[in-house]
């Protein structure tokens, strides 16, 4: 045994990525093809052969591309292994976070020798065979296929009233956190756009170097912040290259084991990377609910215990990726754990460029994660996971040191959270308003379609409401109208005073 290490330790021992580039009619591979190349590349990765075989786990999180019953039993047969149990977890990119979290509790706990986890998606793949009526055939399973066990809440995470006002998507509410940030910070407008260009030009650069991004050009910041028809407007103050991109044909594979399980099957320890501390928690369920929209306590709570668990403070992580759907997260993420913005904050060039694959991005940035710290032996970088509008939260510390503590530490920090002050939300007011955020959503010709403004009732309530006149809509994205006086008819309809 290595000399010290609890033979129950888990370790991340392989990770493997594979990016396919299609061209409209070429074979591709589909998701579970492309998830079992990842698992063979992260067996290489290890350095030892029979890795696979061992598995008693296969956990897969939720793809989009296909919607396999049961991907962890197509993926076990084509790598040739027989688990024990089968792990599907439901749509959400803060899945792959706990799945691996949970996972290396497992192994610390002696309730698992050897979990794979892998995620895929050929969403680009897809696209072209609906667009050109080809028939992909995608592998298919019989009706009644289930996996052994499913992981996560499939509970709506928007309620119907945030649905009936405009927010239904992703797109439709992180601009509404980007402005309450904006203002919380006291930028004006053009400033703060500048801002987030200059963060994601940075992000742009490191995805430039990345081999698996899915683009790959380093681009400006006035580049990532002007709209042009490559580059539209999607919701103010957003264009394209500030959110995530889905289209993509991507697939990860990560291999945890314990110490004992790495010894036996020989794997070299020269390329062992140890999980040290992690926690999960969530926010106020529904955004409405949330004492304020420039803010996570989840984020903060969750992130600050991960770190007490490993024993660090945050000015000793060297290398962090935050999950970076779009900038608001990752100003919240890094405001929360108290990183600075001026520093990296990823290691793969963040989901608008590496590329967004639904819910797997986080096994990208954990594989990408595993390479970095193998060059910088002795350091400790950090992982997040987001799913939802900011609502669900996973962070892990990794190294290739032995943790401090001697054993991983895992924690579910949720009653201090559920614990913090929250609103109530009103849809019948009529009457006067305060702006608290508001965001312009544009048509794919670049066109405003309607604004949605937050707004705050004398008595501290929110309330949703919006305008579709072309008036308002100019002055939104002209001014900074946050802190407004405005006035809410019972119909929802805004008008700013």
């Amino acid at each position: 045994m290595a000399a010290g290490l609890d033979p129950r330790l888990p370790v991340l021992v392989g990770a493997g990525q594979i990016t396919q580039r299609v061209r409209d009619g070429d074979p591709t591979l589909e998701p579970a093809e492309l998830m079992a190349e990842a698992l063979r590349r992260a067996e290489d990765d290890s350095g030892a052969s029979g890795v696979l075989a061992a598995a008693d786990s296969i956990q897969v999180v939720g793809e989009v591309s296909a919607m396999y019953p049961d991907p962890g039993a197509l993926v076990a047969e084509r790598i040739g292994a027989t688990p024990r149990e089968t792990v599907k977890a439901v749509m959400g990119g803060s899945w792959m976070g706990w799945m691996l979290n949970h996972a290396a509790a497992d192994i610390q706990a002696g309730r698992a020798d050897v979990v794979l986890l892998t995620g895929g998606e050929a969403w680009v793949s897809a696209v072209q065979a609906r667009r050109q009526g080809r028939q992909l055939g995608w592998a298919t399973q019989p009706d009644g296929t289930e996996p052994t066990r499913i992981v996560g809440d499939e509970a709506p995470l928007l309620s119907s009233t945030e649905n009936a006002r405009g927010l239904l998507m992703p797109v439709q509410v992180y601009p509404l956190f980007e402005i309450a940030v904006r203002a919380t910070e006291g930028e004006a407008p053009e400033a703060h756009r500048r801002r987030i260009g200059e963060l994601y030009e940075r992000f742009a650069a490191v995805a430039s170097e990345n081999p698996y991004a899915w683009r790959r050009t380093p681009y400006t910041a006035e580049e990532i912040i002007t709209p042009s028809p490559s580059n539209r407007w999607i919701g103010y103050p957003y264009t394209k290259l500030l959110v995530s991109n889905q289209n993509v044909d991507q697939g990860a594979g990560l291999i945890l084991c314990s110490v004992a399980k790495a010894e036996a099957l020989g794997i070299p320890r020269d390329g062992w990377i140890f999980l040290h501390g992690a926690a999960d928690a969530h926010d106020h369920w529904y955004v409405s609910n949330r004492s304020d929209l420039h803010s996570s306590p989840a984020m903060r709570v969750a992130g600050r215990a991960a770190l007490d668990l490993a024993g660090l403070g945050v000015d000793e992580l060297a290398h962090v990726d935050l999950y970076s759907c779009f900038p608001a997260a990752v100003q919240i993420g890094a405001t929360e754990l108290g990183l600075g913005l001026d520093r990296q904050l990823t290691v793969t060039g963040g989901m608008a460029f590496a590329g967004g694959p639904w819910n797997n991005y986080t096994m990208h940035g954990i594989a990408t994660m595993a390479g970095v710290l193998r060059d910088d032996p002795g350091s400790y970088g950090l992982c997040s996971a987001n799913g939802g509008f900011i609502t669900e939260h996973s962070f892990c510390v990794y190294s290739t040191e032995p943790p401090r503590a001697g054993a991983f530490r895992h924690a579910e920090p949720q009653d201090e959270v559920d614990a913090l002050p929250r609103r109530d939300l009103v849809d019948d007011h009529d009457g006067p308003v305060e702006v608290e955020s508001y965001t312009v959503m544009f048509d794919r010709d670049g066109n405003p379609t309607n604004g949605i403004v937050a707004g705050l009732t004398p008595g501290g309530q929110r309330t949703w409401c919006g305008t579709e006149d072309a008036d308002a809509m100019a002055e939104l994205m002209a001014d900074e109208c946050v802190g407004r006086k405005a006035t809410r008819n019972a119909d929802g309809r805004v008008e700013l005073a």
